[in-house]
């Protein structure tokens, strides 16, 4: 069993699959919010500490036109995984655990200042921590944001869910001869330049030793727990 994990976990699991008048928002579905809010509290209900590294791409991806200022359309992105994370902290706050937001940015009217002692201290208080703003800075994804929260987090794993099975040697949604690599060191995705995560959230993994990265198909959000507690589903990509 893994002591502290840190969940990459996508906007798009917090989306609408379909948009409906009756829906109150484009960017979220209620029930889809609930739903990866019980799986986060089933995955800290088995003792694990749980930091929750928000996307956002519900609500922003990439730029209006090439032309748009490449840092102004990446700070949009961080505030959509701040708005990520206070409705899933609401979530969470309703099925009776509590829940820290913390941001990368300062933005303390609505959540805390990210600091690696104080999400540590609210993680072992029993809080599931919501880490949103991604890095704090343009040009990296959240992915390499959830590689540097759990190197600064002294976390076990990270979980990164996907809508495929794992890591494959191709795109299988291009592919249908696509094989699933259930086993990989950070080095060889490197080398292999497979791209289910950013290089440099692996690269930084390696670089800081963080144990292992599980990736999974995330559609099932049951995933989360029987990875917690050692099904053998998706990729392991390890040192």
């Amino acid at each position: 069993m893994y002591k502290r994990i840190i969940l990459k976990l996508s906007g798009e699991t917090l989306a609408p699959e379909k948009f409906s008048e009756s829906n109150a928002s484009h960017s979220f579905d209620a029930a889809r919010v609930d739903r990866a809010a019980k799986a986060i509290v089933a995955l800290h209900d088995l003792g694990v500490q749980v930091g929750v590294v928000m996307g956002g791409g519900n609500i922003w991806r990439g730029r209006f036109t090439d032309q748009m200022n490449p840092v102004l359309a990446d700070q949009m992105g961080m505030l959509a995984t701040i708005i990520n994370a206070l409705a899933v902290q609401d979530a969470i706050v309703r099925l009776g655990r509590g829940a820290t937001v913390f941001t990368a940015q300062e933005m303390t009217r609505f959540a805390d200042l990210y600091r690696a002692d104080r999400a540590i201290a609210a993680m072992e208080r029993g809080d599931i921590v919501l880490l949103s703003g991604g890095s704090g800075n343009p040009f990296f994804t959240t992915d390499t944001a959830a590689a540097l929260r759990a190197a600064e987090l002294g976390a076990d794993a990270v979980f990164k869910g996907t809508t495929v099975d794992g890591v494959y040697d191709s795109d299988p949604r291009k592919n249908p001869n696509a094989r699933l690599i259930r086993d990989i060191t950070y080095r060889e995705t490197i080398e292999q330049g497979l791209k289910v995560m950013d290089t440099s959230a692996f690269q930084l993994c390696q670089d800081q030793r963080i144990p292992v990265i599980r990736i999974f198909n995330m559609d099932d959000l049951d995933n989360i727990v029987k990875v917690a507690q050692g099904a053998d589903i998706g990729t392991v990509v390890h040192l």
